[in-house]
């Protein structure tokens, strides 16, 4: 409705996990720089962690992008709970398979045939479980520290990625022999003041408008109501916008900018 008022070729708020409106703040991108290393050096499993909306999936489908497909097979896992036997089939299914049978021992042995078949082939086969603290069946949990048994003598045969929310953390502290085999683990915080302001101007630059459309006072209330949570950033910017286009506003002020705050919370 407002994108044609503003100048955008594209909506530059939606929450979507779109890897062309990744920010790169400085915490966001060392969890992908360590994400990529895990992958890279096949340390077998890594973790990350973050508040809901902190901008985890939009990160995991970075990584995604950013791995060569001749090189990497992956397999994204969206909605883990599931039992144990179903979430070996998913992920089987997300790597190409279609597995006929529903005996564990059998599926396990055709992940193990796939991963070889892999790096026998040249590639390493990564696995992304997106949401993992949704994992409601503890067995989900063992058949996850059983995948980390693939292996050889000096390389382990896949890498395991788990991306959720704090509580992923405690839950994985639990089980002693998983939370052993997690070599590289990250937890991803808010967007400071300064890095909330960069993160409107970029996403706003991405969707085609270069020129300053809020005022500086108004994205330190914006920082202030969003917890500089970018899922929360970008639904008050969304509707901040709105607001501006209905006053035909030629830039969101402090006013716009707390009218939209509210109108969120109220939702």
């Amino acid at each position: 409705m407002y994108q044609d008022y503003w100048g955008l070729s594209e909506l530059p708020f939606e929450n979507v996990p779109d890897p062309r409106f990744f920010y790169p703040s400085a915490e966001h991108q060392e969890a992908l720089l360590r994400m990529f290393y895990a992958v890279n050096s096949r340390k077998g499993a890594a973790m990350l962690t973050g508040e809901i909306g902190c901008g985890k999936t939009v990160l995991s489908r970075t990584l995604i992008q950013d791995l060569p497909p001749e090189r990497y097979e992956i397999g994204l896992v969206t909605n883990p709970s599931l039992s144990p036997v179903d979430f070996l089939r998913e992920i089987l299914y997300q790597l190409g398979v279609d597995p006929k049978t529903d005996s564990k021992l059998d599926l396990l042995h055709i992940l193990n045939d796939q991963a070889a078949k892999n790096m026998n082939a040249g590639k390493d086969t990564v696995i992304i479980i997106d949401e993992a603290q949704a994992i409601e069946d503890q067995g989900t949990f063992e058949e996850l520290r059983l995948l980390l048994n693939f292996q050889l003598n000096d390389r382990f045969l896949l890498t395991l990625l788990l991306m959720g929310q704090p509580e992923l953390k405690d839950r994985i502290a639990k089980i002693e022999q998983l939370a052993q085999r997690i070599a590289i683990k990250f937890h991803l915080g808010p967007l400071k003041r300064e890095e909330t302001h960069a993160y409107v101007t970029t996403r706003l630059e991405k969707a085609g408008v270069k020129r300053q459309l809020f005022k500086t006072e108004a994205l330190d209330i914006l920082h202030k109501e969003s917890g500089g949570i970018p899922r929360e950033i970008n639904n008050i910017c969304d509707i901040c916008m709105l607001l501006g286009f209905g006053a035909k506003a030629e830039q969101i002020d402090t006013e716009q900018m707390m009218k939209a705050a509210q109108a969120i919370k109220q939702l």
